[in-house]
């Protein structure tokens, strides 16, 4: 009987040693991405860099690694900030975003010499310059703009539409002009350049093209009006990646390759110049290379439905409650047998939208077989909840046929350890 292999060690082995739900990430194939990135997002017309979006999954051996291989981070909080300090990454390399940094995160993050603020709006900029001020500490900036740019992706991932609650809109020349000389003016506080983000989960690079032609018109007009020459420019992350057998993304290095390209030929064609060029890949650097691990209970059948439980469920994988996300699986010790069976996979969770796979095609499953989830990368830990009760899973790294817990499976006492008697 042939089992499904992640990062050399097979899926029953992963199970057994460390139990399921299982969350497991094949280190060799996010080192593989890492480096595909970071050799084709180079130019000799500006500087680049690469920054991990740590939302997609946070922890401290996961930053230590991108670490080792180059890159810098993205961080949405106090939180992602502190795993990132414990991690010993080199904070100048780290752009804090958020649309409603608190003052604390703004202190932490300034205390902890972060490289970067991506301001959302006016009033965090005039709170990051008083702090700056009190503190007595120089930053750099960039400002978020929304392009307005519509990226084909689920509604709720959409981050450029015009009423967006990220950033500034584009055409909002009063507020964004406000931004500018607020900066302009202020002693601790550098505009360095501009942000945008169009959305996640986009597998179109034409998508990515009319934003950066979108930016690249802005900094000629920024240039023009303010005299800011030799401006940064990030233009954010959400490569699509494979979920399912009809997704076809275009890898990550072609993704920035193309980027790249087309950002020398829009500055070219305005007639203006950046000293660097950012992107910010998340789910493109650790989704595929995850995958989750459930041990199947009780079936039934139940109406025109043939339900196979797991162990887990939406609260270690929301997206498909939250988003409607697709999902390939395969009965680990049975992925080369004939899928000639129609399941519908769901959790233990208390709710009926509880359904991981709503339709799937397996050989005859039984009690005690082991259903791995594929792409299970981002989103899953990271928005993972104590929903009903259910402590979190464990997560492994598996490479070279070796795998080690990097963040232990939560027990009942952990979760009980914060209330107070």
């Amino acid at each position: 009987m042939e089992t499904l292999q992640i990062g050399g060690v097979s899926a029953r082995q992963l199970a057994d040693n460390f139990g399921t739900p299982l969350y497991v990430y094949d280190e060799d194939k996010i080192i593989a991405q890492a480096k595909d990135a970071m050799e084709n997002f180079s130019s000799d017309m500006f500087k680049t860099e690469v920054a991990y979006a740590s939302k997609a999954f946070s922890s401290i051996a996961l930053f230590k690694l991108l670490a080792a291989q180059g890159l810098g981070f993205d961080a949405v909080s106090g939180g992602e900030l502190y795993g990132m300090s414990r991690a010993g990454v080199d904070m100048s390399k780290v752009y804090f975003h958020g649309n409603n940094k608190s003052n604390k995160e703004i202190e932490e993050a300034l205390e902890l010499g972060v490289g970067y603020f991506v301001i959302d709006n006016v009033m965090e900029c005039r709170r990051l310059i008083e702090i700056a001020m009190e503190k007595h500490i120089q930053t750099k900036a960039l400002l978020r703009v929304n392009p307005g740019i519509s990226a084909h992706t689920h509604e709720y991932i959409m981050t450029a539409k015009p009423d967006s609650k990220f950033g500034i809109f584009i055409d909002d020349t009063e507020h964004i002009g406000q931004v500018i000389e607020l900066l302009a003016e202020s002693s601790h506080v550098r505009l360095a350049g501009f942000h945008s983000h169009i959305g996640s989960q986009i597998m179109d690079a034409r998508s990515f093209e009319k934003a950066i032609d979108t930016m690249t018109y802005f900094l000629a007009y920024v240039q023009r009006e303010y005299g800011m020459e030799q401006t940064e420019l990030s233009i954010g992350g959400g490569f699509g990646i494979k979920y399912l057998e009809e997704d076809q993304p275009i890898s990550l290095g072609q993704m920035c390759k193309t980027m790249v390209k087309y950002t020398e030929r829009c500055i070219q064609e305005k007639d203006i110049s950046i000293s660097k060029l950012i992107t910010e890949p998340g789910r493109a650097m650790v989704g595929e290379a995850g995958y989750t691990l459930y041990t199947i209970g009780d079936r039934k059948r139940s109406g025109t439905k043939d339900y196979l439980f797991v162990d887990g469920g939406m609260s270690d994988n929301i997206r498909p409650a939250l988003y409607d996300a697709g999902y390939r699986a395969v009965l680990a010790e049975k992925y080369k047998e004939p899928a000639w069976h129609t399941y519908c996979i769901a959790g233990k969770n208390c709710e009926s939208g509880d359904v991981l796979i709503d339709t799937i095609k397996l050989p005859e499953a039984k009690s005690g077989d082991l259903l791995a989830v594929y792409s299970t990368g981002a989103y899953g830990y990271s928005m993972a909840s104590n929903y009903n009760r259910l402590g979190r899973p464990a997560v492994v790294f598996a490479g070279h046929g070796k795998a080690r817990v990097v963040i232990r499976r939560e027990s009942y006492a952990d979760q009980y350890d914060l209330e107070i008697e």
